[in-house]
């Protein structure tokens, strides 16, 4: 039986100064997570949010909070995001020159342990950490910056993961992250996302509810795998 697609806001395009009011508004209306990039200005060109900003929004949204740890040294800080509450934690493979001992000791806190990969980075680097992982982030844009154009060739990338995650029986989640619109969310789910990541495409919109709908209605006719 298919089932909807999640649908995660990213608060790197909401207004940092009504934070708790924007996160407020799209638990409200119907997000499922909340994605939070936390950027180090080093392996991205930006600088965005730390363990203290994960632990305030933990205690204004029961939604899960999926944090993207796009660092270079993702393992010095683990504790520090599990102990702020994070429900999920995302590194790069990238970035995690020794990715099973990252992705355990995430695992040791409690947390569930997600890998990334950016737009050039090949899909063989999974193989050997995907049973091991609750979920699997395509970038569909190179990471640093919210308000991206969706690169088209990803979607190839995606249905190729949604391949391997189904042929090696893993119960990963397969989200995308990068340049998502109402416009292309079809695309993407159809090509096999269960996890729709949306930053501008939500916050720069007038109704939260309407757009995180559309979203979610815009992949509803595809077969999704979780």
């Amino acid at each position: 039986m298919a089932k909807s697609v999640l649908i995660a806001p990213s608060i790197l395009s909401a207004d940092f100064a009504r934070l708790a009011e924007e996160v407020a508004q799209v638990e409200r209306s119907g997000a499922d997570l909340l994605h939070v990039d936390v950027m180090d200005g080093h392996f991205v060109p930006n600088l965005t949010v730390g363990p203290p900003i994960v632990e305030s929004l933990r205690k204004v949204t029961k939604l899960p909070l999926d944090v993207h740890l796009m660092m270079t040294n993702a393992d010095a800080f683990i504790a520090d995001f599990a102990e702020a509450g994070a429900n999920y934690l995302t590194v790069h493979v990238e970035a995690c020159p020794h990715l099973h001992r990252t992705v355990q000791a995430i695992k040791e806190r409690g947390v569930k342990a997600g890998v990334t990969l950016n737009p050039a980075t090949s899909l063989h680097t999974l193989e050997e950490i995907l049973p091991d992982v609750d979920l699997v982030l395509i970038m569909s844009v190179n990471p640093g910056f919210g308000g991206q154009t969706f690169i088209s060739s990803c979607l190839q990338k995606v249905a190729a993961a949604r391949q391997m995650i189904d042929r090696r029986g893993s119960r990963a989640l397969l989200e995308v992250d990068g340049g998502v619109k109402i416009d292309n969310a079809g695309q993407i789910v159809a090509a096999g996302a269960d996890v729709l990541v949306a930053g501008s495409a939500i916050f720069s919109s007038r109704d939260y509810a309407a757009t995180i709908a559309a979203l979610r209605a815009a992949g509803q006719p595809a077969s999704v795998h979780r």
